[in-house]
Parts: structure tokens; C-alpha cells; sequence
């Protein structure tokens, strides 16, 4: 028997009359290429999970329904069927609002097939990597001193990029030529007890 959700029969009876038939399919289909998937409702629309991790979702809206994979970037999507930039709608199939919007049942049941495989093979999307800060470059005035001061320039070219940064922003950020000066001595000072900007707040 599908591990079909309450929750869900009422999410169903509450849509759209355009709505119902087209969720119905959708659930008939899932179950059917995966009978052991488990029906649960998620951000307040219903979701299933295969293998352990979230397959697919649907949701209604008030003039049409959406579809999507939870791993859509890794489907072949061998039909061209999947819409994974510039969609019009939440999910991958774009607006559906009837039936006739829903790819042939051997399509879809195959796409739902393949996303099993993902999460039974514990296959997961990559996040990208967000993008290196790139280290600012060091004023005149810091790099002047620090080569003045070979003991100070030995730890602040030891230290990691993001403390380096810390010094560099500080010093830049002054608003005054005053408080810049004031900055300045007081890094040389701490960079030749090899400390690092915020040292005073980390845990010996």
C-alpha cells in the first residue's frame, strides 16, 4: 500500500477544480515508479521522499499547478521536458494547468525513476562554492612600516589571508588622518608581539 498522507487527500479536495485531476495523476504516477515512496506535506504543499531524501513536490495554485525534482540538475531530462532556468513557476514543467500540460506517463514515470536511482545511490546536487574574497592590497603606509620593521612584517606575512584582511580594512576604514595614524602605529605595535587583529576576543 503507498505511504499516502491525510493531510494530503485534503490538500486534493481543497485545490482548484483544474487543479484535482492533475494532482491525482501526478500522485498516481509517483506511486506507481515508486511504490515505496513516503507522501508527507512540507512548506505547506505535499512532497515525497525516496530512499531516505525528498524526490519530488506539487503544489496548486490559483490558476495553475508546478512540479519539481529536488535534484533536477542531475535528471538527463533525455525528453527536454525540464525547465531549469528561467522558469515561469515554482518546479520543472513549468505551468501546468490542465492534463494535456503533463508529459506522456512513460516520460515521466522514467524521469521519476531516474531520481529514485539518485537517492538510492545517495547522489547529491553540489552547491556551488562561493568565490574566494580577494585579499586587498596593502596600503602605502602599512607596507612602508612594515618594511621598516622586519619582525612585524615576518608575522603579518605568516598570518592567513582573512587576518591580513583584518588589519588592511581596519587601517582603511579610518575617517580621519588622525585616527589612520593611530591605527597604523597601533597594528605595527601588535604585529610584533605577533597578534593578530581581533586577538583580544579569541580564547587562549
Amino acid at each position: 500500500m503507498p505511504a499516502t498522507d491525510p493531510r494530503v487527500n485534503l490538500y486534493i479536495e481543497k485545490a482548484a477544480p483544474f487543479a484535482k485531476p492533475v494532482l491525482l495523476k501526478i500522485r498516481k504516477l509517483i506511486f506507481q515508479a515508486c511504490p515505496d515512496a513516503r507522501e508527507t506535506i512540507k512548506w505547506n504543499f505535499p512532497n515525497y521522499e525516496v530512499h531516505g531524501s525528498l524526490l519530488c513536490s506539487m503544489a496548486a495554485f490559483k490558476e495553475h499547478c508546478s512540479f519539481g525534482f529536488w535534484k533536477a540538475p542531475l535528471l538527463k531530462d533525455s525528453a527536454g521536458i525540464l525547465r531549469l532556468k528561467n522558469k515561469n513557476a515554482m518546479g520543472h514543467l513549468d505551468r501546468i494547468t490542465s492534463l494535456k500540460d503533463l508529459p506522456a506517463d512513460k516520460v515521466l514515470l522514467s524521469y521519476l525513476q531516474e531520481a529514485a536511482l539518485l537517492n538510492k545511490n545517495n547522489i547529491k546536487v553540489s552547491k556551488p562554492k562561493a568565490p574566494a574574497k580577494k585579499e586587498p592590497t596593502v596600503p602605502k603606509d602599512l607596507a612602508d612600516a612594515l618594511k621598516r620593521n622586519k619582525k612585524a612584517a615576518s608575522f603579518f606575512d605568516a598570518f592567513s589571508p582573512s587576518n591580513r584582511r583584518e588589519y588592511i580594512e581596519w587601517i582603511n576604514d579610518a575617517k580621519t588622518e588622525e585616527t589612520r595614524y593611530k591605527r597604523l602605529t597601533q597594528t605595527m605595535e601588535w604585529l610584533e608581539e605577533g597578534k593578530s587583529r581581533n586577538w583580544k576576543y579569541q580564547k587562549s
